[in-house]
């Protein structure tokens, strides 16, 4: 399930006016399917003591050790990006992480921003994780060098046409729709258990 397409074209020449930007500027950043920096920081994440929530945190953790183990992780904003392009159809799920100092940086936040349009395009669940740190704890190094990996943005592919059936991301998929359902939100926040 998509955005509805003419709503975002409508924001984005509103928002390209405002800006006083040619509208195929503010396309190339934004996308039709994506929202403003403002729009993104203005959300809430629901508080962590609802049961969903830290339903979808615990979920979230059993889904990427999954994937990892399974060989349909790929961890890193261009990886990410270059996966996209080649092979759209297997990804399934995205993980956009930030921390504090990231919030700054705008280069990451248009990379988001056009990650986000391409996945709303293309109806692929995404959420957010406001701890790099807690990711990387998961997922670890990386397994060919040893070193740190850019862990901003995590696609979760399935690379079997007969589709990979595994509880904790059928339980995100529906975490997922019900934000976008009941709390409008497009990319919502989670929370990693401890």
């Amino acid at each position: 399930m998509g955005r509805p397409a003419g709503g975002c074209f409508r924001l984005l020449g509103e928002r390209a006016a405002r800006k006083g930007w040619e509208p195929s500027l503010a396309a190339a950043l934004w996308g039709p399917a994506a929202m403003t920096l403002e729009e993104i920081h203005g959300q809430e994440p629901v508080p962590a003591g609802h049961d969903w929530m830290q339903g979808a945190g615990k979920a979230l953790h059993e889904l990427l050790v999954s994937a990892q183990r399974r060989g349909c992780l790929t961890a890193g904003v261009y990886e990410s990006a270059k996966l996209m392009n080649v092979d759209p159809d297997n990804v399934t799920f995205c993980v956009l992480a930030t921390d504090e100092e990231d919030e700054g940086d705008i280069a990451l936040q248009i990379h988001f921003t056009l990650i986000q349009a391409f996945c709303c395009e293309n109806d692929i669940d995404i959420v957010r994780v406001n701890d790099v740190a807690k990711l990387a704890a998961i997922v670890g190094p990386s397994e060919e060098s040893g070193e740190p990996r850019d862990l901003h943005c995590i696609l979760i592919t399935n690379p079997n046409e007969n589709g990979w059936k595994d509880p904790a991301l059928e339980k995100l998929k529906s975490f997922c729709e019900e934000s976008r359902n009941v709390n409008n939100d497009w990319v919502p926040t989670i929370t990693l258990p401890e």
